[in-house]
């Protein structure tokens, strides 16, 4: 439940951010978001494709790719409620889940995901996302940090298990 929970607090809050940044006149954009000291700036862009555009000519696979890996991901995070612990892969799926279906939401319903943010330094500057891009980016972050650390663990076990075996 808390998984499903947050799953809709990732969703929710970035359909929120995108409904705000769509009710605007086009003419507000870009400008810099305020406090940010010019290192955020917010935008209105429509992305028919993939990140950088990439297959924005081919809107059945832009659509039906992410609809398929999300369902796996969401087959993947009911299948690991049954097992106690995993909180962090768990949590890092849900993120991802979430961060998906609400740029699956903006491809099926607005045929284009609306991206509103950059962050104003290094190579980022030219980058535009929201906020369900960046909860897939942490999630897929946390679950390559906790995949090997998962198998080194259940390596040693089985090698301490081994040991315990031999003696």
């Amino acid at each position: 439940m808390v998984y499903a929970a947050l799953i809709a607090l990732v969703a929710g809050g970035d359909q929120w951010l995108k409904y705000m940044v769509e009710a605007q006149e086009p003419e507000k954009f870009p400008r810099p978001l305020e406090k940010a000291k010019g290192k955020i700036w917010v935008y209105r862009n429509h992305n028919e494709g993939f990140p950088f555009g990439f297959l924005e000519n081919h809107q059945e696979l832009v659509r039906l790719i992410p609809l398929i890996l999300t369902s796996i991901l969401a087959g993947g995070l009911i299948e690991m409620q049954r097992e106690k612990g995993r909180f962090l892969e768990k949590t890092a799926a849900s993120l991802v889940i979430g961060g998906s279906l609400s740029n699956l939401y903006d491809r099926y319903v607005r045929n284009y995901v609306v991206d509103y943010f950059s962050l104003r330094f290094g190579p980022l500057k030219e980058v535009v996302f929201n906020l369900g891009d960046i909860f897939i980016l942490i999630g897929s972050g946390i679950t390559s940090f906790c995949w090997p650390v998962r198998e080194f663990a259940k390596k040693r076990r089985q090698s301490q298990k081994t040991k315990e075996n031999n003696h």
